[in-house]
């Protein structure tokens, strides 16, 4: 039995659809559906249970020596949330209980981190994992602090020798864009809000740069499309032999005006691009470039190409944006 948390988000449900492919073991979702469209994320998949987050642990307990993997994707993702309370109970408390868990019963645990944790990028974007290394990163939000808090943790139990689960994997997401982030809102990535505009001929904005060494639209980010991520989760499934933290990129920035460009290049158009003032509240926390390294996870063993930000764009417009059902 495999368990994705968050499994009817974002990047749970795309986890989930090569799961359900698999069709190796039953899959259960962990996660809240609310009473909007996130629903449909889940609706092609043959699922085993859904179970609400408040019950997970009588879940997993009920279910102690069937589970084959847990993977972690729930948490509170907005970078702009303000309760730390809440995103500590989310993304701190709950993860380290499942981490506990996972060692108490002889289970694998594969768990999303963020690049986040590497706030300005000033200290550079190794994902070397000692303590040493981790001490040096500062996030410069509440959600990339809580999912450096765990992180560190972590690599504290390693460092002393602490039991840890059989295989434990934490994947550090860059920007990440594909099918099933609608539910999102102002959170989807911004190849899915650059699109209505592309397609209809009308002009998108971007943020003004406001640092005098990138211009307008040259601020830069390491896009990753989901369906890389999923291969590097399956690929982590098929070696359970590898564990560690890894960066999940493609270890290539690239601007946002590229983004931009290729989305209304998929759909036949030129750009027309308008620039606006970030907004002041998140203006000192905002980052002008991030690039993953990738060497760890290379050199773990994983050999499979990324996709080019170009190709990553043309498919998500194509087969799903411009689809009569955007669903994966």
């Amino acid at each position: 039995m495999y368990v994705v948390t968050g499994g009817a988000g974002f990047i749970g449900s795309n986890l989930l659809a090569a799961l359900d492919a698999r069709g190796d073991a039953p899959v259960v979702v962990c996660d809240r559906l609310r009473d909007k469209d996130k629903w449909r994320n889940i609706a092609k998949r043959e699922l085993s249970d859904i179970v609400h987050p408040e019950q997970i642990f009588d879940f997993l307990d009920a279910n102690r020596g069937r589970i084959t993997a847990i993977f972690h994707m729930g948490a509170i993702s907005s970078t702009t949330e303000s309760n730390a309370d809440l995103i500590v109970a989310n993304n701190f408390n709950l993860t380290t209980a499942l981490f506990a868990w996972s060692i108490r019963n002889n289970v694998r645990i594969i768990y999303a981190s963020s690049a986040a944790t590497y706030g300005d990028g000033s200290a550079g974007f190794d994902d070397e994992f000692s303590c040493q290394a981790l001490a040096r990163l500062h996030p410069l939000n509440a959600y990339g602090w809580s999912k450096h808090l765990f992180d560190r943790r972590v690599a504290r139990k390693v460092a002393e020798g602490k039991p840890l689960p059989p295989q434990w994997v934490g994947l550090k997401f860059f920007n990440v864009y594909g099918p099933n982030e609608y539910h999102k809102g102002g959170q989807q990535s911004v190849v899915s809000q650059l699109y209505p505009h592309a397609v209809n001929g009308a002009s998108a904005t971007l943020f003004k740069s406001h640092n005098p060494n990138y211009g307008d639209g040259g601020q830069m980010r390491d896009f990753v499309w989901v369906g890389d991520l999923v291969d590097v989760m399956m690929w982590c499934l098929d070696n359970p032999q590898v564990s560690g933290l890894f960066n999940m990129g493609t270890g290539q920035a690239r601007t946002f005006l590229d983004l931009a460009t290729a989305v209304y290049h998929a759909v036949g158009r030129e750009p027309h691009i308008k620039f606006i003032d970030t907004p002041v509240n998140i203006r000192d926390k905002y980052q002008y470039f991030t690039e993953a390294r990738m060497e760890r996870l290379r050199a773990a063993g994983y050999r499979k190409p990324f996709t080019s930000l170009e190709d990553g764009v043309a498919a998500y417009v194509t087969r799903y944006l411009a689809a009569a059902d955007r669903y994966l």
